[in-house]
């Protein structure tokens, strides 16, 4: 077969017949994915008009573009995209899903053959598919009736996805099973009338299989990669929703099993299906970025960086130029303390995504976090300077990280300047990034803005985003050394809380509890740094979980000692004491504080951990 990619455009309808729309759709993703995003998305445009799936290709790559410029009109583009190839696969689509509904037509469907079967399963996958990125381009507007759509075309996808899902397992066990039924060995006859009672019952037994419409099991393992994207997509992010939210999730009818939706991608990953790179994508964004952050394993984080460095080996030799897969391997890089090497790889990805703007806000974005890292103030607020003036994400969020910064690299003037444009750039009044930034650099600008207030700021920050264990023990030594020299008295409380996580990170417990419960006391500071206690009390559960063993004077209000009463029934006595404690001062920070900053990343982390702990402690 001539390579299409290489065909003029107007050769299209001659070429028809000879295209084979799967592996073209894949060969365009992987255009994409090696930084041809131009000649991916003029391959998809050329061919958009020979099946749903190009069609669905084109679309996927204008929903990219448009949400990596968050530019309406780019945005208003994709969404026309997207509705004109859900139109076209809605258009030969409804009589297959009437004749589904419609029990007394089942045998009509059955003597489809195997070609119109998997068109009809790929056009619903395609719908499906359409009907998640429309609703994330709903959630964008951030607006209450935006919301409520977003949610209801979720719902309706997520129905397709699960039918879908359902269908193709079902279909690939009857294809097994037919295949296992072909290779019995023959049947010894002994008589002539034998032979035609053995003809009509194997007949008889094989018009299942021949009901499978001679679908290859090739066929079925890609529709099965196509559906598990969408599949294992969803399961893997209601997982990750804040307890809080999950009844209303759940009253939507979302599940939300986490090791089901991390199956369900590496199938995918492993499939021939177009989709096969983006849910490699995913993977690597679950191991090395959302797992990490939210400590959905406690503290272990080592199994998913395991996992991600294989991902990245499989696919050296497929992605050699890909920015995106050099920044996850700064990624891994940079969560196994290799700052200098992870530094190198995302400015290589910076250098390889010379015509992908948004991939470079990434990378500079890392490169500034880098620079915090190993406190070197000057690089981190050129990286975040430059993306206040580029990025339309969060300028407010940017221009607070450039301030501390430039504020820490003792350019204090400087850095007041910048607080002043925080509360200009301030918009989005309902993201808890901007308000956090807002608030703290109103008060940095009001106060008297000295390089060790600014460097708390920098350790603030890193501790919050759980960088700190990404920091070399000479850095760690320097920021208790900087942090004991703070003396104002609204940051008491916060400069305990980051000696006490400091301290835990050089394996110093027993003074990282002493700060911890400091921490916790602190009244004073209360308003200002309002989320200190919970996150403290979190901080001691998870040092007295962590060493079941030891024996630490941890303080527990009186009402939560009944709670601990009824814990010992199900925990070895020995342990009791030390992991009783830690689970009542994780209830305690979840229950008995509402309102702070970063409250709900603060319950999906409490969640994660008395998850593990429960399955560490089931009989």
């Amino acid at each position: 077969m001539a390579d299409p990619i290489e065909s003029a455009p107007g050769c299209v309808e001659d070429k028809t017949e000879r295209i084979n729309d799967a592996e073209l759709a894949l060969k365009g993703i992987n255009m994409l994915l090696n930084n041809g995003f131009k000649e991916s998305d003029e391959l998809f445009r050329a061919y958009r008009n020979h099946s749903p799936l190009m069609s669905f290709g084109a679309s996927f790559v204008s929903f990219l573009n448009a949400m990596m410029t968050f530019e309406e009109e780019k945005m208003q583009m994709a969404f026309e995209d997207l509705k004109a190839t859900e139109k076209l696969c809605e258009s030969e689509n409804a009589s297959v899903i009437e004749t589904i509904k419609n029990k007394i037509k089942r045998n009509m469907e059955s003597q489809r053959t195997g070609v119109a079967v998997v068109d009809r399963l790929q056009r619903q996958i395609i719908i499906a598919d359409c009907q998640v990125y429309i609703a994330v381009l709903s959630f964008i507007k951030q607006e209450l009736s935006s919301y409520i759509k977003g949610g209801w075309i979720l719902r309706k996808a997520w129905k397709m996805y699960n039918k879908c899902y359902s269908d193709i397992t079902h279909m690939q066990e009857g294809s097994r099973r037919a295949s296992e039924q072909q290779e019995t060995p023959p049947i010894s006859l002994s008589h002539p009338s034998d032979l035609s009672h053995h003809s009509r019952s194997s007949s008889r037994r094989l018009s299942p299989s021949k009901r499978l419409h001679d679908i290859s099991p090739e066929a079925l393992d890609r529709l099965k990669g196509s559906v598990s994207f969408g599949y294992g997509l969803f399961h893997l992010c209601i997982s990750m929703v804040p307890p809080h939210l999950l009844k209303i999730v759940n009253l939507l009818g979302f599940p939300g099993d986490r090791l089901q939706g991390l199956s369900a991608l590496t199938y995918a990953s492993e499939s021939k299906d177009m989709k096969a790179p983006l849910a490699t994508l995913a993977l690597l964004w679950y191991h090395t970025v959302v797992q990490p952050f939210f400590a959905l394993n406690g503290t272990d984080t080592q199994a998913g960086l395991d996992e991600a460095k294989s991902i990245l080996q499989k696919r050296e030799a497929i992605y050699p130029n890909s920015s995106l897969f050099m920044f996850f391997k700064g990624r891994v890089q940079r969560l196994e303390c290799q700052i200098s090497s992870a530094l190198m790889s995302f400015r290589v990805a910076l250098d390889l995504a010379s015509d992908q703007r948004e991939i470079q806000h990434v990378c500079l974005y890392e490169i500034g976090w880098c620079s915090m890292i190993e406190l070197n103030y000057t690089e981190a607020y050129r990286a975040f300077e430059r993306l206040k003036a580029e990025s339309r994400w969060s300028q407010c969020y940017y221009a607070y990280l450039n301030g501390v910064c430039q504020g820490a690299a003792d350019d204090l003037e400087g850095a007041i300047s910048v607080f002043k444009d925080v509360q200009r750039l301030f918009k989005r009044k309902n993201n808890q990034i901007e308000l956090f930034s807002m608030k703290r650099a109103e008060k940095l600008k009001c106060t008297s803005l000295s390089k060790e207030l600014c460097i708390l700021s920098v350790i603030e920050i890193l501790y919050l985003w759980k960088a700190l264990v990404n920091s070399s023990t000479t850095t760690l030594q320097i920021m208790i050394h900087v942090l004991q020299g703070v003396n104002d008295a609204s940051c008491v409380g916060l400069k305990n809380l980051l000696l006490g996580a400091i301290n835990r990170c050089l394996k110093n417990t027993k003074d990282a509890v002493q700060y911890f419960q400091l921490a916790v006391k602190d009244e004073v500071g209360r308003l200002s740094n309002s989320y200190v206690q919970p996150y403290a009390c979190y901080e001691l559960g998870c040092v007295l979980l962590n060493n079941p063993e030891a024996s630490f004077c941890v303080l527990i209000k009186r009402e939560r000692l009944l709670e601990m009463e009824s814990l010992s029934r199900n925990i070895p006595f020995c342990l009791f004491q030390s992991v009783g404690k830690g689970r009542v001062l994780m209830l305690q920070a979840k229950e008995d504080y509402a309102g702070y900053d970063f409250e709900n990343r603060l319950h999906v982390r409490i969640h994660s951990a008395l998850a593990s702990m429960n399955a560490e402690h089931e009989p």
